[in-house]
């Protein structure tokens, strides 16, 4: 059975940093490509970053790009995001899973019925 468990969220002042981690189990995670998504209240689910399988390839949303960077540890089966520069719009529920995203093309599958999500960790920003 696949296990994803995220965590590292918080409540910070706009500016600031964090770092989210994600760990798997259940998957051969070396195997897959892997994403970053959130949800705001009232919004969709939304992407936000993607690694290639080895981590030499990533995506990432234009809201993001230059302020997050999405990376990968195979051997510990984790999932990272460096979060810098947060805004308040950053504040939503941060998911990550398998299999979601591609990274070559920029495309997200959230929608995908097979796909295991986590409980999510939360990141509030204030101003």
């Amino acid at each position: 059975q696949v296990q994803v468990v995220e965590s590292g969220g918080g409540l910070v002042q706009a500016g600031g940093s964090l770092r989210l981690s994600c760990t798997t189990s259940g998957l051969t995670f070396i195997a897959y490509t892997m994403g970053w998504f959130r949800q705001a209240p009232g919004k969709e689910r939304e992407g936000v970053s993607c690694i290639s399988a080895s981590g030499s390839r990533t995506y990432y949303a234009d809201s993001v790009k230059g302020r997050f960077t999405i990376s990968r540890d195979n051997a510990k089966n984790t999932l990272y995001l460096q979060m810098n520069s947060l805004k308040p719009e950053d504040t939503a529920m941060y998911y990550c899973a398998a299999d979601a995203c591609d990274p070559y093309g920029g495309r997200w599958f959230a929608k995908r019925p097979n796909i295991n999500w986590g409980q999510g960790t939360q990141v509030t920003v204030s101003s």
